[in-house]
């Protein structure tokens, strides 16, 4: 239930957790018939079976068999970006009272029922999305179906559980930002010197007043308005009777009331015509640090492939052109790291997004050499294509990702995807067409992307130096 940067920030790295909520109610008519969303002749083959509920609950079944375990998750379209002004950390803490109880299970219990099934559970909140999922052995499928539409249905808002999670929500900020070094670096603090509109440039992990001020009618508006159906998406993956699990899915879900949903924000970001500096000071890092974000082309275009195989090219593993020149060649650091979207990965978002590079370097280093590497190694893409080496070595690279999400025993990264594609795209068959996205994008239009998105002036560099005694956070001019 925490907010964790990823380690290894590949496009499919740091994929989601999650948790769910379900309640029995009476059947109802069957809805309208499924469409079996055949996958292409070649590339990764995950079955696709989607429809939705008359409540607008999207609904997507992937079934395999491979092992006698079932995946299920449930995600809502809301998440830091467009949590309520003046609440940072909002979409966070409420996250959190998803734990508390719902109307037939008591506090924990749902915990309870997944883990005496032998199975495992967790949530977490990211940017145009909170997710719940647990992974329970096949035959414990139903219970936890119910459970999930408990919650959706009646959670549990009271002044206790309020005041509880918001004392566990600032304690968690406190561990795992305010108190450690490097706590927010930079994943935390980029968005907010890079980004220029609120919803993608405020505290998302929350201030520590925001999180007191949350009242009860608060938390109740927010899960009236954003917990409906026909604001999630439930996916499951694995080894079911799909006849059989579309009948409880309509028993357990189909009766919650879709409720109205307000118009989403406005959360563009105007072009970036001018490079940013901006120095902070974190008071417990020992080392300095330095971070260059850039924005990216919109999701789902060809640019937007075309900047997977760049991240792939310059950034993505040891043969990475940047590891290579600032790790071996340099010896700067020990490693370089990022990628788009240091949350998620390069499809589980639903608006404006940075691409962005980070390491952690020795006192003596200038940062300005460091950029000036950098530079020279993105000004190589932008003078010419990528070989045919470099450009299919990225695609395979691209494809062993693809298919380590939809062999992976725990189905979690693939319900990720299956989930987002639902919620932003209604479209989750789409994963089965990513390879052949990636392979419709030319050298040609690599460089071309390299020019528009990587030039200087759409770059944002944050400068951490060590604190020295000086206030965490404090900025420089």
């Amino acid at each position: 239930m925490t907010v964790q940067p990823r380690i290894r920030a590949g496009w499919l790295a740091g994929l989601c957790a999650v948790l769910v909520a379900g309640c029995a109610t009476a059947p109802r008519p069957a809805p309208e018939p499924a469409v079996e969303v055949p996958p292409p002749p070649a590339g990764v083959r995950v079955p696709v079976e989607y429809f939705k509920l008359d409540n607008g609950l999207r609904v997507v079944l992937s079934h395999d068999s491979s092992a006698p375990t079932v995946t299920v998750a449930v995600y809502y379209h809301i998440g830091f970006r467009i949590e309520p002004k003046g609440r940072t950390g909002f979409a966070h803490l409420f996250e959190h009272l998803m734990f508390q109880g719902s109307g037939n299970l008591g506090k924990m219990e749902f915990i309870r029922l997944v883990e005496g099934s032998g199975g495992v559970l967790n949530g977490s909140t990211r940017l145009d999305f909170t997710n719940y999922f647990q992974i329970v052995p096949a035959h414990a499928l139903e219970p936890i179906l119910w459970a999930e539409a408990d919650r959706m249905r009646s959670l549990a808002i009271t002044q206790e559980n309020l005041v509880n999670q918001q004392e566990v929500v600032k304690n968690e900020v406190k561990v795992n930002v305010l108190n450690r070094p490097y706590g927010g670096f930079p994943w935390l603090s980029m968005p907010q010197v890079a980004n220029e509109n609120w919803y993608n440039a405020h505290n998302f992990y929350g201030d520590l007043e925001d999180i007191d001020a949350a009242t009860l009618e608060e938390a109740q508006a927010f899960f009236d308005t954003y917990y409906a159906p026909n604001n999630a998406a439930l996916v499951v993956a694995g080894d079911f009777d799909p006849a059989r699990v579309r009948n409880w899915i309509e028993r357990y879900f189909g009766n919650i009331a879709a409720r109205p949903q307000p118009a989403r924000p406005d959360i563009s970001e105007r072009s970036q015509l001018e490079p940013r500096r901006v120095a902070q000071v974190d008071a417990l890092a020992p080392r300095p640090g330095l971070a260059m974000a850039w924005h990216v082309p919109e999701r789902g275009t060809p640019e937007h492939y075309a900047f997977g195989l760049i991240d792939e090219m310059l950034l993505q593993g040891e043969d990475s052109a940047l590891w290579q020149r600032l790790v071996q060649e340099r010896g700067y650091s020990g490693s370089v790291a990022g990628g788009v979207n240091l949350l998620g990965n390069l499809f589980n978002y639903d608006g404006p997004m940075l691409w962005t590079a980070y390491l952690i370097h020795d006192a003596g280093t200038d940062p300005d050499a460091i950029l000036a590497d950098v530079e020279e190694v993105i000004d190589r893409l932008r003078r010419e294509p990528p070989s045919p080496e470099e450009f299919e070595r990225a695609l395979t690279k691209i494809r062993v990702s693809l298919y380590s999400l939809a062999g992976s025993s725990t189905r979690v990264g693939l319900v990720d995807m299956l989930a987002c594609f639902a919620l932003f795209d209604d479209d989750p068959a789409r994963i089965n067409r990513i390879e052949q996205e990636f392979r419709a994008v030319t050298p040609e239009l690599i460089q071309q992307v390299a020019r528009d998105y990587l030039r200087p002036s759409n770059r944002t560099v944050l400068v951490l130096e060590p604190g020295a005694g000086r206030q965490p956070g404090e900025v420089q001019p």
